[in-house]
């Protein structure tokens, strides 16, 4: 029995002893040496800007160690630089990020279905033109603010197909490389390609892309290997049962677990509401029992005292708002709600939940 189908307070066990392991493991000694000698070798920071969708799960896609991509999530990875927080945040990462030496790429992603357009973002209403517009204006603002010359910030935008979770990246003239086209053989090019792709992007961004690239090209393949043995049919459709709210979610790396919303938009209750729309849709059709779903808030800390405290009440509020918000438009959803608040340790990555 997958965890999907299990009672709702065995889902939730699941889940907290995951958050444990995952955090154990982030933490073990071997784990932080690893990282170490990843980013030794590929410094540039990379961050991405993503949907809430469970299935967008980059760093599963890409084969990427734990703890080197910095996730930025929203519904259907809307975003506007302008957002305060937002903007705040972001130039935040930034300046960390250029004070210790250190380039930045920015992934902007849109999602969509080859299989069927239903199975695309249903915060663009299925509309992937209107996803890779968005994509676009976001790298627009990042040039705004960061500059259009690319030499320390890039801006990237990359489509992610959802039925083999291959990305697409977009490149100068409206060319794109499509690593579902990409053939082993080819795989040895890739080098030349994404040069050519991307020509005004800093060398040493370049090779530190590479990683992700043919990471995703095995994962393609694992992916292929489970549609044959019809093991993937699932895992391509909705069938979350949490709505996460915050930040601090890098444990979910298993697909279609959980709706993860970042506390960024002024109109916060537009994504709340349609993730528990969402939610509601995959009771209703079966795809998840009905009888609950985990309503999960998540803010991060660095140092104890101060900022651990302001993290607890910032936890405390997004998970009362988002609890509101669906009581007052979801009644028969509410009665089914589990709420959990928690503030997760940025340096151990220890989630630690909070009462009230």
């Amino acid at each position: 029995m997958t965890i999907h189908r299990q009672p709702i307070q065995q889902r939730i066990d699941w889940l907290f002893n995951l958050a444990a392991r995952h955090g154990e493991s982030f933490r073990n000694p071997e784990a932080w040496l690893a990282r170490e000698h990843y980013l030794a070798e590929h410094p540039t920071a990379i961050a991405v800007l993503k949907c809430m969708d469970g299935r967008i799960n980059i760093p599963v896609a890409t084969n990427t160690p734990v703890g080197i991509l910095m996730p930025f999530r929203n519904l259907g990875g809307m975003f506007d630089l302008g957002w305060p927080h937002l903007g705040e945040v972001l130039a935040h990462h930034v300046q960390r990020m250029v004070n210790g030496g250190r380039r930045v790429l920015f992934l902007i992603t849109y999602h969509y279905s080859k299989g069927d357009p239903h199975r695309g973002c249903a915060g663009f209403h299925y509309d992937t033109d209107a996803a890779a517009r968005h994509a676009y204006e976001i790298r627009a603002q990042m040039e705004h603010i960061f500059g259009s010359a690319h030499g320390t910030v890039y801006p990237l935008v990359c489509g992610f197909e959802t039925d083999e979770d291959a990305l697409t990246l977009h490149g100068a003239d409206g060319e794109r490389l499509d690593m579902a086209s990409v053939g082993a053989e080819a795989a040895v090019a890739l080098e030349p390609r994404l040069a050519a792709l991307l020509p005004d992007m800093p060398a040493q961004m370049r090779a530190d892309l590479l990683p992700l690239l043919r990471g995703n090209l095995e994962h393609i393949a694992d992916v292929r290997a489970q549609v044959r043995q019809h093991e993937r049919q699932l895992d391509i459709e909705h069938r979350e049962w949490m709505i996460c709210l915050g930040r601090g979610f890098d444990f979910l790396h298993t697909p279609n677990i959980a709706l993860i919303i970042g506390p960024y938009s002024p109109k916060l209750d537009e994504p709340i509401r349609t993730a528990a729309t969402i939610i509601e849709a995959n009771m209703r059709a079966g795809r998840i029992p009905d009888d609950g779903f985990l309503l999960l808030t998540s803010v991060p800390y660095d140092e104890i005292g101060v900022d651990r405290a302001r993290a607890e009440l910032k936890s405390r509020f997004l998970s009362s708002f988002a609890a509101g918000v669906i009581r007052a438009e979801f009644p028969d959803l509410a009665g089914k709600m589990t709420m959990r608040t928690a503030v997760l340790d940025w340096r151990s990555r220890r989630l630690e939940t909070i009462g009230d």
